[in-house]
């Protein structure tokens, strides 16, 4: 029986490359990918840290069950579907040789949440490839760190438009969480924000550029990005045209001079990490809106005083991750953009499979890279 390669994260700090059987038989509606890309995410940095609290405070908290294949942001080639046949988004049949981006998680569809169309991220019954699926479990490849990929019956995917570079297509998960400023652009005023109004960004990895970049692209007049990592805000600056502000205990008085005392219109706090939550309420204007992106993993909590949400008007919005009804809309952004803006400069270094180890310890090093890829079909 043939062997797939997978990277397999057997316990915290322990990435292995291991062989799984293919699965010559699918499940009726599942689909096989043969993957081209997969990004490390700062989850899967957490993950690899034994970090592994996830959906903290709520009824189906958490933690990651190893041995796991982790990597959800995905892009891959159809190779094979299940009996029955299975459906993009679109309503098209999947054909062999499809090139697709799938979503990282698999909702119920019948929970109360599922049945209300809330995002995903409320189901009680969820799985999350790359997080919350054991390798352990066949047919084991439910991470897209391998060179296949096995979606279950009712996973969603969607087709890569034809021009669309895989290395910008595999940003399509960073980029959909970015509904977050079309949510917090929603709201009644004074939380709202418009276009020529101001917005910062705390974070300036991958999740934090695409915010940078997403506010820019709806009209923000200013756009500031905080991060510790010089580099990162270089990238931030040439991509997003952002005001870069190294992350200290100076960054919020630059963010007020920036913003002629009065403070950014939105603050999206992307970092993960306790001690930004407070830097945001801090840099945003009275009335004004924090949304908080980065704090998937429960890493601790941080004083505040709700007294200042009253007492400023202030509107907080957390986000949980993307939402499947962003997911078209977000690849047909990348592609319309894609001559303008180079997207592909995020992702600063692509390994095979058997290199994982290597191409997490060049990710965990904030300084020396930007987005790392497992490319399983080596150079895109």
């Amino acid at each position: 029986m043939p062997k797939v390669q997978a990277a397999t994260l057997v316990a915290p700090h322990r990435l292995e490359v291991l062989d799984y059987p293919f699965p010559e038989r699918l499940e009726p509606g599942a689909v096989l990918l043969r993957m081209l890309a997969s990004g490390i995410c700062g989850t899967d940095k957490h993950t690899f840290r034994g970090e592994t609290e996830q959906y903290a405070g709520t009824d189906y908290a958490r933690s990651t069950p190893f041995p796991i294949i982790q990597g959800h942001e995905n892009v891959g080639i159809v190779e094979a579907v299940g009996p029955g046949g299975a459906h993009a988004w679109d309503g098209r049949p999947l054909e062999p040789g499809d090139r697709v981006v799938p979503a990282p998680n698999r909702a119920c569809g019948t929970c109360r949440f599922c049945r209300r169309d809330f995002p995903y991220y409320f189901c009680r019954a969820l799985e999350n490839y790359g997080n919350s699926l054991s390798s352990r479990d066949a047919p084991h490849l439910f991470g897209g760190w391998a060179e296949f990929l096995y979606l279950r019956p009712g996973t969603a995917v969607f087709r890569v438009p034809e021009g669309l570079p895989t290395d910008i297509a595999v940003l399509t998960e960073i980029f959909a969480v970015t509904h977050s400023l079309e949510r917090a652009a929603a709201l009644p005023r004074p939380a709202g924000w418009r276009p020529g109004d101001r917005v910062a960004v705390i974070g300036a990895g991958a999740l934090g550029q695409a915010h940078a970049i997403k506010a820019a692209l709806m009209g923000a007049g200013t756009v500031i990005a905080i991060d510790p990592s010089a580099r990162r805000l270089e990238l931030v600056r040439r991509l997003a045209g952002a005001h870069a502000i190294l992350a200290g205990p100076d960054a919020g008085a630059a963010v007020m001079e920036l913003t002629d005392g009065e403070g950014a219109d939105v603050v999206v706090d992307a970092t993960g990490f306790p001690g930004s939550f407070g830097q945001g309420v801090e840099m945003v204007r009275d009335g004004g809106s924090i949304v908080e992106v980065g704090a998937f993993v429960d890493m601790g909590g941080e004083a505040f005083n709700p007294a200042v949400l009253c007492g400023r008007g202030l509107a907080l919005l957390g986000v949980g991750g993307e939402d499947l009804l962003a997911y078209e809309g977000t690849l047909a952004l990348l592609d319309r953009h894609r001559a303008a803006i180079p997207f592909a400069d995020m992702v600063s270094h692509r390994f095979p499979v058997a290199e994982a180890p290597a191409a997490m310890a060049v990710a965990l090093d904030a300084d020396a890279s930007a987005k790392v890829l497992i490319t399983p079909g080596g150079a895109l």
